[in-house]
């Protein structure tokens, strides 16, 4: 089932992203950047355990039409039965019913967002907005992860 994160499962998420970020596949999250940003999340929980999240998305507002696809994370028992794809469905779903035009992602599984519909965009296109956390990121300003964009109907 995929719902609304609740407030009480942001350690759980944590423990989810975290193996990610060890692998170098995803930039870390704070416990507070967690907390302060936990209305912006998806789960997906397991069908016979609804207690236990098996996968996450979050949809950041950006400006008026623009939001951040970002932290999607599955664990790994999980990837390629259609979690992370639902669980960007819902977060495009949510764009839209917002009116959203544009969302983006920045990622180091860029194929992933292209089977999504997702179209590669040099980084220099994104308003200089986003750019907000990335000065906090260990790899400012050489980013390495590829920027994707898509135009959402709604």
């Amino acid at each position: 089932m995929i719902r609304k994160l609740l407030v009480n499962e942001v350690p759980e998420i944590k423990k989810l992203i975290d193996p990610f970020v060890k692998e170098g596949l995803m930039l870390p999250k704070s416990l507070y950047s967690l907390y302060t940003t936990a209305r912006d999340f998806w789960v997906m929980t397991d069908e016979s355990d609804p207690q236990e999240i098996v996968g996450c998305c979050a949809l950041h507002l950006s400006w008026i039409d623009l939001a951040e696809i970002r932290t999607l994370a599955v664990k790994k028992e999980y990837q390629g039965k259609g979690v992370g794809h639902a669980l960007v469905e819902a977060c495009i779903r949510e764009a839209c019913d917002l009116r959203l035009k544009t969302l983006f992602t920045l990622t180091y599984v860029p194929d992933f967002f292209r089977k999504a519909g997702f179209l590669e965009v040099d980084k220099s296109t994104l308003p200089n907005k986003i750019w907000s956390d990335c000065i906090h990121c260990q790899y400012f300003p050489d980013c390495r992860e590829t920027a994707l964009v898509y135009r959402a109907e709604g």
